[in-house]
């Protein structure tokens, strides 16, 4: 793949009390052949997220439309998993009208730093509004799965839904912090409500260097085959680095990470580090959008594939 970075498409001004800094995880979902929608997520002045949308012009993905001014969700109350903040992860239209939004909840701890489990808001408007489904993540701790359970991007494949997410239970200390270690993993529901308490092993870490994978990002194609786009945590890199991978069931995946095609500039808003690549096809254009330097500090950029 070969790709032509289009630059910062939107970062918040600090105007509004929710949304001070950054543009996280850059989410698009296709409203209609002019508009795409980019749910995302920004922070307050305590560095809590809260999830918005930017609607950008399918045919100029820099051209802004509009700008949500109200977070769609709020963080949630004391004592829950996502009362330090979430962060919206996948989109999931399941008919007409529903939209499932999968999120992950940040919840701070004391013996470690945090916790991470996935959530689920519904939207009845087509994606205008959101409620929580239940003040509990539908992913939540288990024995096998005990810290992290995030990450989560979710597909409604007939009448099934996929789930791709990040699972693990291990720290690390790197640079002088203790730094989360997982995996992926992979399970199927029949509802998108109800899931297991532990997931099939998708694909591993490999050799010592690498301690986690940022959000998959799954495409199925027309033959019926897969194709991951996903971001690779390294001890050998301060930050996110993007990864490829593909597969013929979408559950053992071949890495092809040198196939990518988008790594970091030389210098600007993504020269340290880049992540949460999320590719739309909308006609005959294909984008990737996706964050640069500390997790989209300068907001959120675009690529075109060419």
């Amino acid at each position: 793949m070969k790709w032509h970075k289009l630059g910062v498409v939107w970062k918040p001004d600090g105007s509004l009390d929710w949304a001070r800094t950054h543009a996280m995880g850059p989410t698009p979902y296709r409203l209609n052949d002019d508009v795409i929608r980019v749910y995302l997520t920004c922070l307050d002045d305590k560095g809590r997220g809260r999830p918005g949308y930017v609607d950008v012009s399918s045919a100029d993905p820099t051209k802004v439309l509009k700008v949500s001014t109200q977070p769609l969700l709020d963080i949630g109350e004391p004592g829950t998993f996502d009362d330090n903040g979430l962060m919206v992860l996948s989109l999931v239209p399941v008919d007409e009208q529903t939209v499932y939004m999968y999120y992950a909840g940040f919840e701070l701890c004391v013996n470690v730093r945090y916790r991470i489990f996935t959530g689920l808001a519904i939207s009845n408007d087509g994606g205008e509004t959101f409620a929580r489904h239940s003040r509990a993540p539908i992913l939540d701790r288990s024995d096998n799965e005990r810290t992290i359970r995030g990450g989560s991007f979710v597909i409604k494949d007939g009448a099934i839904f996929k789930l791709w997410y990040v699972a693990g239970n291990d720290w690390t200390e790197l640079r002088g912090k203790m730094m989360p270690v997982y995996d992926l993993r992979y399970q199927e529901s029949a509802d998108g409500l109800t899931w297991s308490d532990s997931g099939t092993l998708s694909m591993a870490l490999t050799g010592d260097d690498e301690h986690g994978f940022g959000r998959p990002w799954i495409v199925k194609r027309h033959d019926g085959t897969y194709q991951m786009f996903y971001s690779i945590r390294r001890v050998s890199f301060a930050a996110y680095r993007l990864g490829y991978a593909e597969s013929s069931d979408g559950i053992e995946w071949m890495r092809k990470d040198d196939d990518m095609g988008l790594d970091v500039s030389p210098h600007g808003v993504d020269s340290e580090a880049i992540m949460y690549s999320a590719p739309i096809t909308v006609g005959a254009k294909t984008y990737c959008f996706y964050n640069g330097n500390n997790f989209g500090q300068q907001g959120f950029c675009v690529a075109e594939l060419v």
